[in-house]
Parts: structure tokens; C-alpha cells; sequence
């Protein structure tokens, strides 16, 4: 996936409103395509970065508009997304709140909402603000489509497919269903394990490893903002939680007998509790949204000095092999990472052999 110019150029002028981190790498990917964004945010100095980034220039009010974004805080952006409606009565208000239905419902009964189509670019980072901001943020990422007249709906699929996006068309409440589970439990399921870490002993903290590491990713997050979030979706991520409670129901009691002479089918719990995530996991999209790959890995020893990584992916490049995924785990207590690169099963072989004849130490 790629920027689409010719998909840019039909949407005429395009006003951002809020320029945070998603407002600002929409501006940042049409203004690379040469469409004029005009920018508002009440805060001056976000604001003022965002200009400077190049995601637009500020509003100088009263310029037609052809679509208006709202990227506000998710407990104002049905307020904001009327007062836009009622500001650009020719335009089609679309936002990029990540919960839809509450939207919908407040603002029924305002003049124009049916030119409002909700969205919502699956996509995102740790880091937040304008300064986080990049043009290519969306490239490959589904681009939710809250809506059902075409002469509305169309400039928000066209946003999507400039932005390098796939649009998808959901309902609203369809939508909100779907990210409590997969969004929204997963941020509370990342935010209770890593609260566990807090009162724990230094040298238990001291033992984690990657696998920690990967569970708690997206513990590291705004606290405002997902109570926001998960405010406005509240009874669907409810729901998810509460089948997630009868299945540790399930699996305490399992550990419990497990330590006593009753283990009888025990053992079959734990295990299917496994299965069953690993199941899962196997329906999660993979590379490209294509159907998932399993993927061999191969492990390099990396010094932890300048220019390791890139001597690493020069060595791969020059092999002629593509680098499906990659991670890197830093060794506790010695200076050296360990670099998993994940390739095609065909080609595993092959790269260790390149590997090992550049010199490399692979695990």
C-alpha cells in the first residue's frame, strides 16, 4: 500500500480539527500530496507544532471546505463533531474517535448529521501529540466506515485510500463490539499484568525477558485518554471482560486442584486454555492482511555498539532474503542483544548459512 494522489486530489479542501496524533499525520499525508489543509486545535502550541511539522496551516476562517476531521479527545468529539457540522454546512464531518455509537446518538437530532460519517483508522503509536505525528502512519492499516449514503460515506473511503488505508464499511454498533475486543480488553489485559509489577521484588522484575516485555507493550499509556475511551464504550468492553472472567474462573479452579489429590482433568484445563489462546491468535490477519504465515526464526548475537543493526540488515539484504518480522531482546547483564529475524521457513536455512559467512554468532 502506498499514498494514492489521484484518490487525494478529489477531496478538495480538508480541515483538521485537533491536531494530535492521528490529526496531524492525516494533515501530514495529504499536504505531501499537495492538498490544501487547513488546521484548528484550542491549544495554541499544538497548534503551532503541527503547523511546523508541515501537517497545514492554521484556519483563517472562512474558507469552503470540502471535508472537515475531528481529532478531538474522544469525551468532546461529539460536541465538536456538531458544532462543525453547523459551522460547514456544505461539508461531510467525519472524525477519528476509536468508539462510534455514542457519537451517532448524540447528535441525531442536529441539523445536517447526516452528512456526519464516522470513522475510524485502525492505527496508532505509544507516543502521542503532533511531534509523534507521520504521513505514512495509516499505509495498510483498515480505515472503519461508519455509514450508508454514498455521497456522504465516499469522501471519508476516499480519506482512507489516500492515506494508503483499506476502508472498511461497518455499522456503528458492529464496530464498537469489535474493538472492545480487540482493542480495548487488550489495553486492560496489558494494564493489569504490568500493575502486578508494581509492589513486586527488584530481582523478580530483574528475570523479565521479552515475553514480559511483549504482554506489557501497550501498558505504556495514557491514562486520560483510555478512561476516555473506555467510558464511551463501557457495557461492549464489559461484556468481553466478563466471558474473560469465567474462563480464569475456570482456569484458578484447575490450578487449585492441580495442587491437591483431586487433579483428575486439571492438567486438561490448564492445557486447553492454551489450545485455545493459540487458536486464536492463528485467526489474527497476517502480513498484508493476508491469511497468517508461520514464519522460521533466526537468531543473531548482536554487540551492543553503533551500527550493529544495520550491518545486521545489510548482511540480509545482500543475502536477498526479505525480513517478514523482526525483534530485538537485549541480554540481561551482558551488552549484547539478540536479533530474531522472522523469514519464510523455505529460506531459513539459507540466511544462517549468510549469517554465519559474514561472521555472525546465530543462535
Amino acid at each position: 500500500m502506498s499514498l494514492d494522489p489521484a484518490a487525494a486530489a478529489e477531496l478538495g479542501t480538508v480541515r483538521i480539527v485537533g491536531t494530535g496524533l492521528l490529526g496531524t499525520s492525516i494533515g501530514l499525508g495529504l499536504r505531501s500530496m499537495g492538498v490544501r489543509v487547513l488546521l484548528h486545535d484550542p491549544s495554541p502550541t499544538a497548534l503551532a507544532l503541527a503547523r511546523d511539522v508541515g501537517a497545514g496551516e492554521p484556519d483563517p476562517g472562512g474558507v469552503p471546505v470540502q471535508l472537515v476531521v475531528v481529532g478531538a479527545p474522544p469525551d468532546v468529539t461529539a460536541e465538536v463533531v456538531a458544532a462543525e457540522l453547523q459551522a460547514h454546512p456544505e461539508a461531510v464531518v467525519t472524525d477519528v474517535a476509536s468508539v462510534k455509537g455514542g457519537i451517532t446518538a448524540s447528535i441525531k437530532d442536529v441539523v445536517g448529521a447526516e452528512r456526519y460519517t464516522g470513522g475510524h483508522p485502525m492505527a496508532g503509536r505509544e507516543r502521542s501529540g503532533p511531534t509523534a505525528a507521520r504521513a505514512d502512519l495509516f499505509l495498510g492499516r483498515p480505515w472503519v466506515v461508519c455509514g450508508t449514503e454514498r455521497r456522504y460515506t465516499e469522501p471519508v473511503r476516499m480519506l482512507a485510500i489516500s492515506l494508503g488505508a483499506s476502508p472498511v464499511f461497518m455499522p456503528a454498533a458492529e464496530h464498537d463490539e469489535a474493538v472492545a475486543l480487540i482493542s480495548h480488553v487488550p489495553q486492560l489485559a496489558a494494564s493489569l499484568v504490568a500493575s502486578r509489577l508494581v509492589k513486586a521484588a527488584d530481582p523478580a522484575v530483574g528475570l523479565a525477558g521479552q515475553g514480559l516485555r511483549d504482554v506489557t507493550r501497550i501498558a505504556d499509556s495514557d491514562p486520560m485518554l483510555w478512561a476516555q475511551i473506555l467510558s464511551a464504550n463501557a457495557p461492549q468492553v464489559a461484556e468481553v471482560l466478563k466471558d474473560v472472567q469465567q474462563d480464569l474462573i475456570g482456569l484458578i479452579a484447575a490450578l487449585d486442584a492441580l495442587g491437591t489429590d483431586d487433579a483428575v482433568g486439571a492438567r486438561a484445563a490448564v492445557a486447553q486454555v492454551i489450545h485455545n489462546g493459540r487458536e486464536g491468535r492463528e485467526r489474527i490477519p497476517g502480513k498484508h492482511g493476508q491469511p497468517p504465515t508461520r514464519y522460521a526464526v533466526v537468531t543473531a548475537l548482536l554487540p551492543d555498539r553503533p551500527g550493529q543493526l544495520a550491518r545486521l540488515f545489510e548482511d540480509i539484504g545482500a543475502a536477498g532474503i526479505n525480513v517478514e518480522e523482526f525483534s530485538l531482546e537485549h541480554s540481561p547483564g551482558a551488552r549484547v542483544g539478540l536479533g530474531s529475524v522472522s523469514v519464510l521457513p523455505a529460506v531459513r536455512e539459507e540466511l544462517e548459512t549468510a549469517l554465519r559467512a559474514k561472521g555472525w554468532n546465530v543462535a
